[in-house]
């Protein structure tokens, strides 16, 4: 335990957090009640700063293509430094665990030197009992004020986020962001879980009155937050969960919501959870009155709203739910050639999680906008600590064992490309996504010739909404296009080195 000379304040309420805040100076109390912070020049996650120490016996397991390594003895040095930096701070820290599942809880000790983030951490965590006085397998201290000397440390930059799995500890410094505390924890259990057999899965979720769960994969803007967010099924979580050999389970015990441009007509729900006391603002701009104006993104596009689970009124609370029969990858293409529904067998699933496809409009200097694929490996690539293929596999073995459907639903353009093709509607997307819940068999398909998948016929739905190809003017400019987006597909997935023919045939052939 990291020791002070000053005050160590252990699981605070959320009042005396309150206090705590105020006298620290760390932010203000709007109207609302929530807290409003400033997470200073990081407004975001610093991915060029993530590291994981390079130790055996985790170095076997991590796939470093994609996790930066570090000597445990720049680890080690910060360690010192952090214990000297704090031995005359006041310090909090907050006894919780990561995983509703009494068998795959994460027991983690959160150390902290700010009273909002350990608030944060009780609104995203699960409390342990107070009196708890068992071992943690997990330590995360995050220090905002304490910075690291580049020249000196051998970091990248003043700021760091370091993970050892053999000390079991991580180390934050130099950002704000209370989303480097969430995201550690996420990357941790995405190292550990796969290790005693359970899938760590970034998605929503949600399960119906009758007890039918579903999983909703997808990336910033796909509309994963808006379409598991259904008034006729009760939500389980809306990042991260766990699938395990009896069922499925959030991770965490709140939400961490994108704010920007938040209203009350389009999100209800999330405008009043973040509306209350103990909801956390972050980097969200306020008028005279201190209240929140959430279309001003000023200080950054990435506001953010930490706020607990149960202050959304349709969220159930559990330790574990039903193995989902439905699996949803979502998709915004920008490009207006993917169909709006797919049904995915299980080498397509692996396909497609790994490939983690949308594509974005992005702005060039000149102002002019184009569509730009994104892939991002199993819909959260600077989480995943395993190589790709090892999800991916645990995603089939499930699917099989429980005889879930796999779908992918595009949420983007239909008609043309960005500029000619309009958005899906919601309505359109709500409509079909009904179907992929309910879907009991029965239903005729369209195999496309080249990704392979297969298309419904649903009934109601004109198949020109359904066929990509129907619905544009210039349907050879459609061909151009959908051999475009085909290629991005087959260059991005080459980077994976993955040679199993249970995977590559559920790709594009071409």
């Amino acid at each position: 335990m990291i020791e002070t000379k000053k005050n160590i304040y252990t699981n605070l309420n959320e009042a005396e957090l309150y206090e705590h805040f105020i006298r620290n100076n760390e932010g203000v109390i709007l109207n609302t009640g929530a807290l409003c912070v400033k997470t200073g020049k990081h407004t975001a996650r610093s991915a060029m700063d993530k590291f994981v120490v390079k130790k055996d016996p985790s170095q076997k397991n991590i796939w470093w293509e994609n996790n930066e390594a570090i000597d445990e003895s720049v680890f080690l040095n910060l360690l010192e430094k952090i214990k000297k930096y704090i031995s005359n701070k006041d310090i909090y820290v907050r006894n919780s665990y990561i995983g509703s599942h009494p068998s795959y809880r994460l027991k983690t000790r959160v150390i902290t030197e700010h009273a909002w983030h350990c608030l944060f951490v009780k609104n995203l965590f699960f409390d342990l009992p107070k009196d708890y006085k068992g071992e943690f397998d997990f330590t995360i201290i995050c220090l905002p004020d304490f910075k690291a000397e580049p020249e000196i440390d051998k970091t990248r930059s003043e700021t760091f986020i370091i993970i050892s799995f053999e000390r079991k500890t991580a180390i934050i410094g130099g950002t704000g962001y209370a989303g480097e505390i969430k995201k550690t924890a996420f990357s941790i259990m995405n190292y550990l879980l796969p290790l005693k057999n359970v899938f760590p899965m970034h998605c929503s979720a949600n399960i119906s009155k009758e007890g039918k769960s579903a999983i909703f994969f997808g990336l910033s803007g796909t509309g994963k937050t808006t379409l598991s967010s259904d008034p006729n099924r009760n939500l389980i979580g809306d990042d991260e969960h766990g699938w395990a050999e009896d069922g499925i389970f959030n991770f965490e015990a709140g939400c961490y919501a994108k704010v920007i441009n938040l209203s009350k007509e389009n999100e209800p729900q999330i405008y009043s959870a973040v509306n209350r006391f103990s909801s956390i603002l972050e980097n969200v701009v306020y008028d005279e009155n201190r209240m929140p104006v959430f279309s001003d993104g000023t200080l950054t596009e990435n506001t953010r709203c930490g706020y607990p689970l149960n202050f959304i009124d349709n969220a159930v609370e559990g330790e574990k739910f039903n193995h989902p029969e439905s699996i949803i990858m979502l998709a915004y293409d920008a490009f207006g050639v993917l169909p709006p529904i797919a049904k995915l067998n299980y080498s397509q699933a692996m396909y497609h999680f790994i490939s983690g496809y949308t594509a974005k409009v992005a702005n060039t200097e000149i102002g002019i906008k184009e569509p730009k694929a994104t892939f991002s490996t199993c819909f959260g690539a600077p989480f995943m600590s395993h190589h790709p293929k090892v999800y991916a596999n645990m995603l089939s073995e499930r699917m099989k064992k429980y005889n879930s459907n796999c779908w992918l639903i595009n949420t983007g353009l239909v008609g043309g490309p960005y500029g000619i093709g309009k958005r899906i509607s919601i309505k359109l997307t709500r409509e079909i996504l009904n179907f992929a819940l309910n879907y009991k068999g029965g239903c005729a398909f369209i195999k496309d010739d080249v990704f392979g998948f297969e298309i419904p016929k649903i009934p109601n739905i004109d198949s020109s909404l359904l066929i990509p190809k129907l619905s544009w003017k210039n349907q050879s400019e459609y061909d151009l296009k959908y051999r475009e987006l085909v290629f991005m597909f087959k260059k991005n997935f080459e980077k994976f080195s993955i040679i199993e023919p249970s995977i590559i045939s559920g790709g594009p052939l071409i």
